[in-house]
């Protein structure tokens, strides 16, 4: 193995997940895995050229990032429909019964709850779906990718401050929406995405 493909097969190791993952909440889950494929041929081939201006994880993620706004922009990209009606889905008159952790005593949530917390994540990322673009990508790598300020400026070519702005529009935004749409409830103790501030 060369000392190019030793290295490619370190970034791809290290990124690929996180490309994976950052791609799904932007692009969807049918778009993601191909587009991930498609991006690493792109940092395989372009590698040998990297002068280390930036950080791997810059670089990576503003090539994925680019690739991720080409698709979206493309005539033929349909984003994931969004589906959300859980409201007295899961009440009914049945007696809850709790289960434990045999060896820590601790309570486990129900099958149900479960299911609840899942569809009703599904649906918050349904509406971050729908945010402008521009609001979207800051919002996914601040919250679910964990970037900061400054790493988001790098990737996406802005300054920290601009990005600041669209992740308070796209917090606002995303509040309105899910006040609108959703009961108070399924936002409380909602652990999708627990640093956003969005009640």
């Amino acid at each position: 193995m060369s000392a190019n493909e030793s290295e490619f097969q370190k970034i791809y190791d290290t990124f690929q997940p996180k490309i994976l993952r950052y791609l799904t909440h932007l692009v969807g889950e049918a778009e993601a895995e191909d587009l991930t494929q498609e991006i690493f041929m792109k940092v395989s081939a372009a590698l040998p050229n990297f002068r280390g201006d930036s950080q791997p994880s810059t670089w990576i993620y503003r090539i994925a990032t680019n690739a991720a706004l080409d698709r979206m922009r493309s005539p033929s990209y349909r984003p994931a429909t969004l589906k959300c009606d859980l409201r007295n889905e899961y009440e009914d008159n049945e007696p809850e019964v709790e289960d434990q952790n045999a060896w820590t005593g601790e309570k486990t949530p129900l099958i149900e709850q479960q299911i609840f917390h899942k569809e009703m994540n599904e649906c918050i990322k349904g509406f971050i779906n729908r945010l402008p673009e521009s609001y979207r990508t800051v919002l996914v790598l601040s919250e679910f990718e964990g970037l900061k300020n400054n790493e988001i400026a790098n990737i996406l070519g802005v300054s920290a401050g601009m990005v600041k702005i669209r992740l308070h529009r796209a917090r606002q935004r995303l509040k309105k929406e899910l006040k609108a749409n959703c009961d108070s409830y399924w936002v409380e103790d909602n652990e999708f995405i627990p640093e956003l501030k969005i009640i």
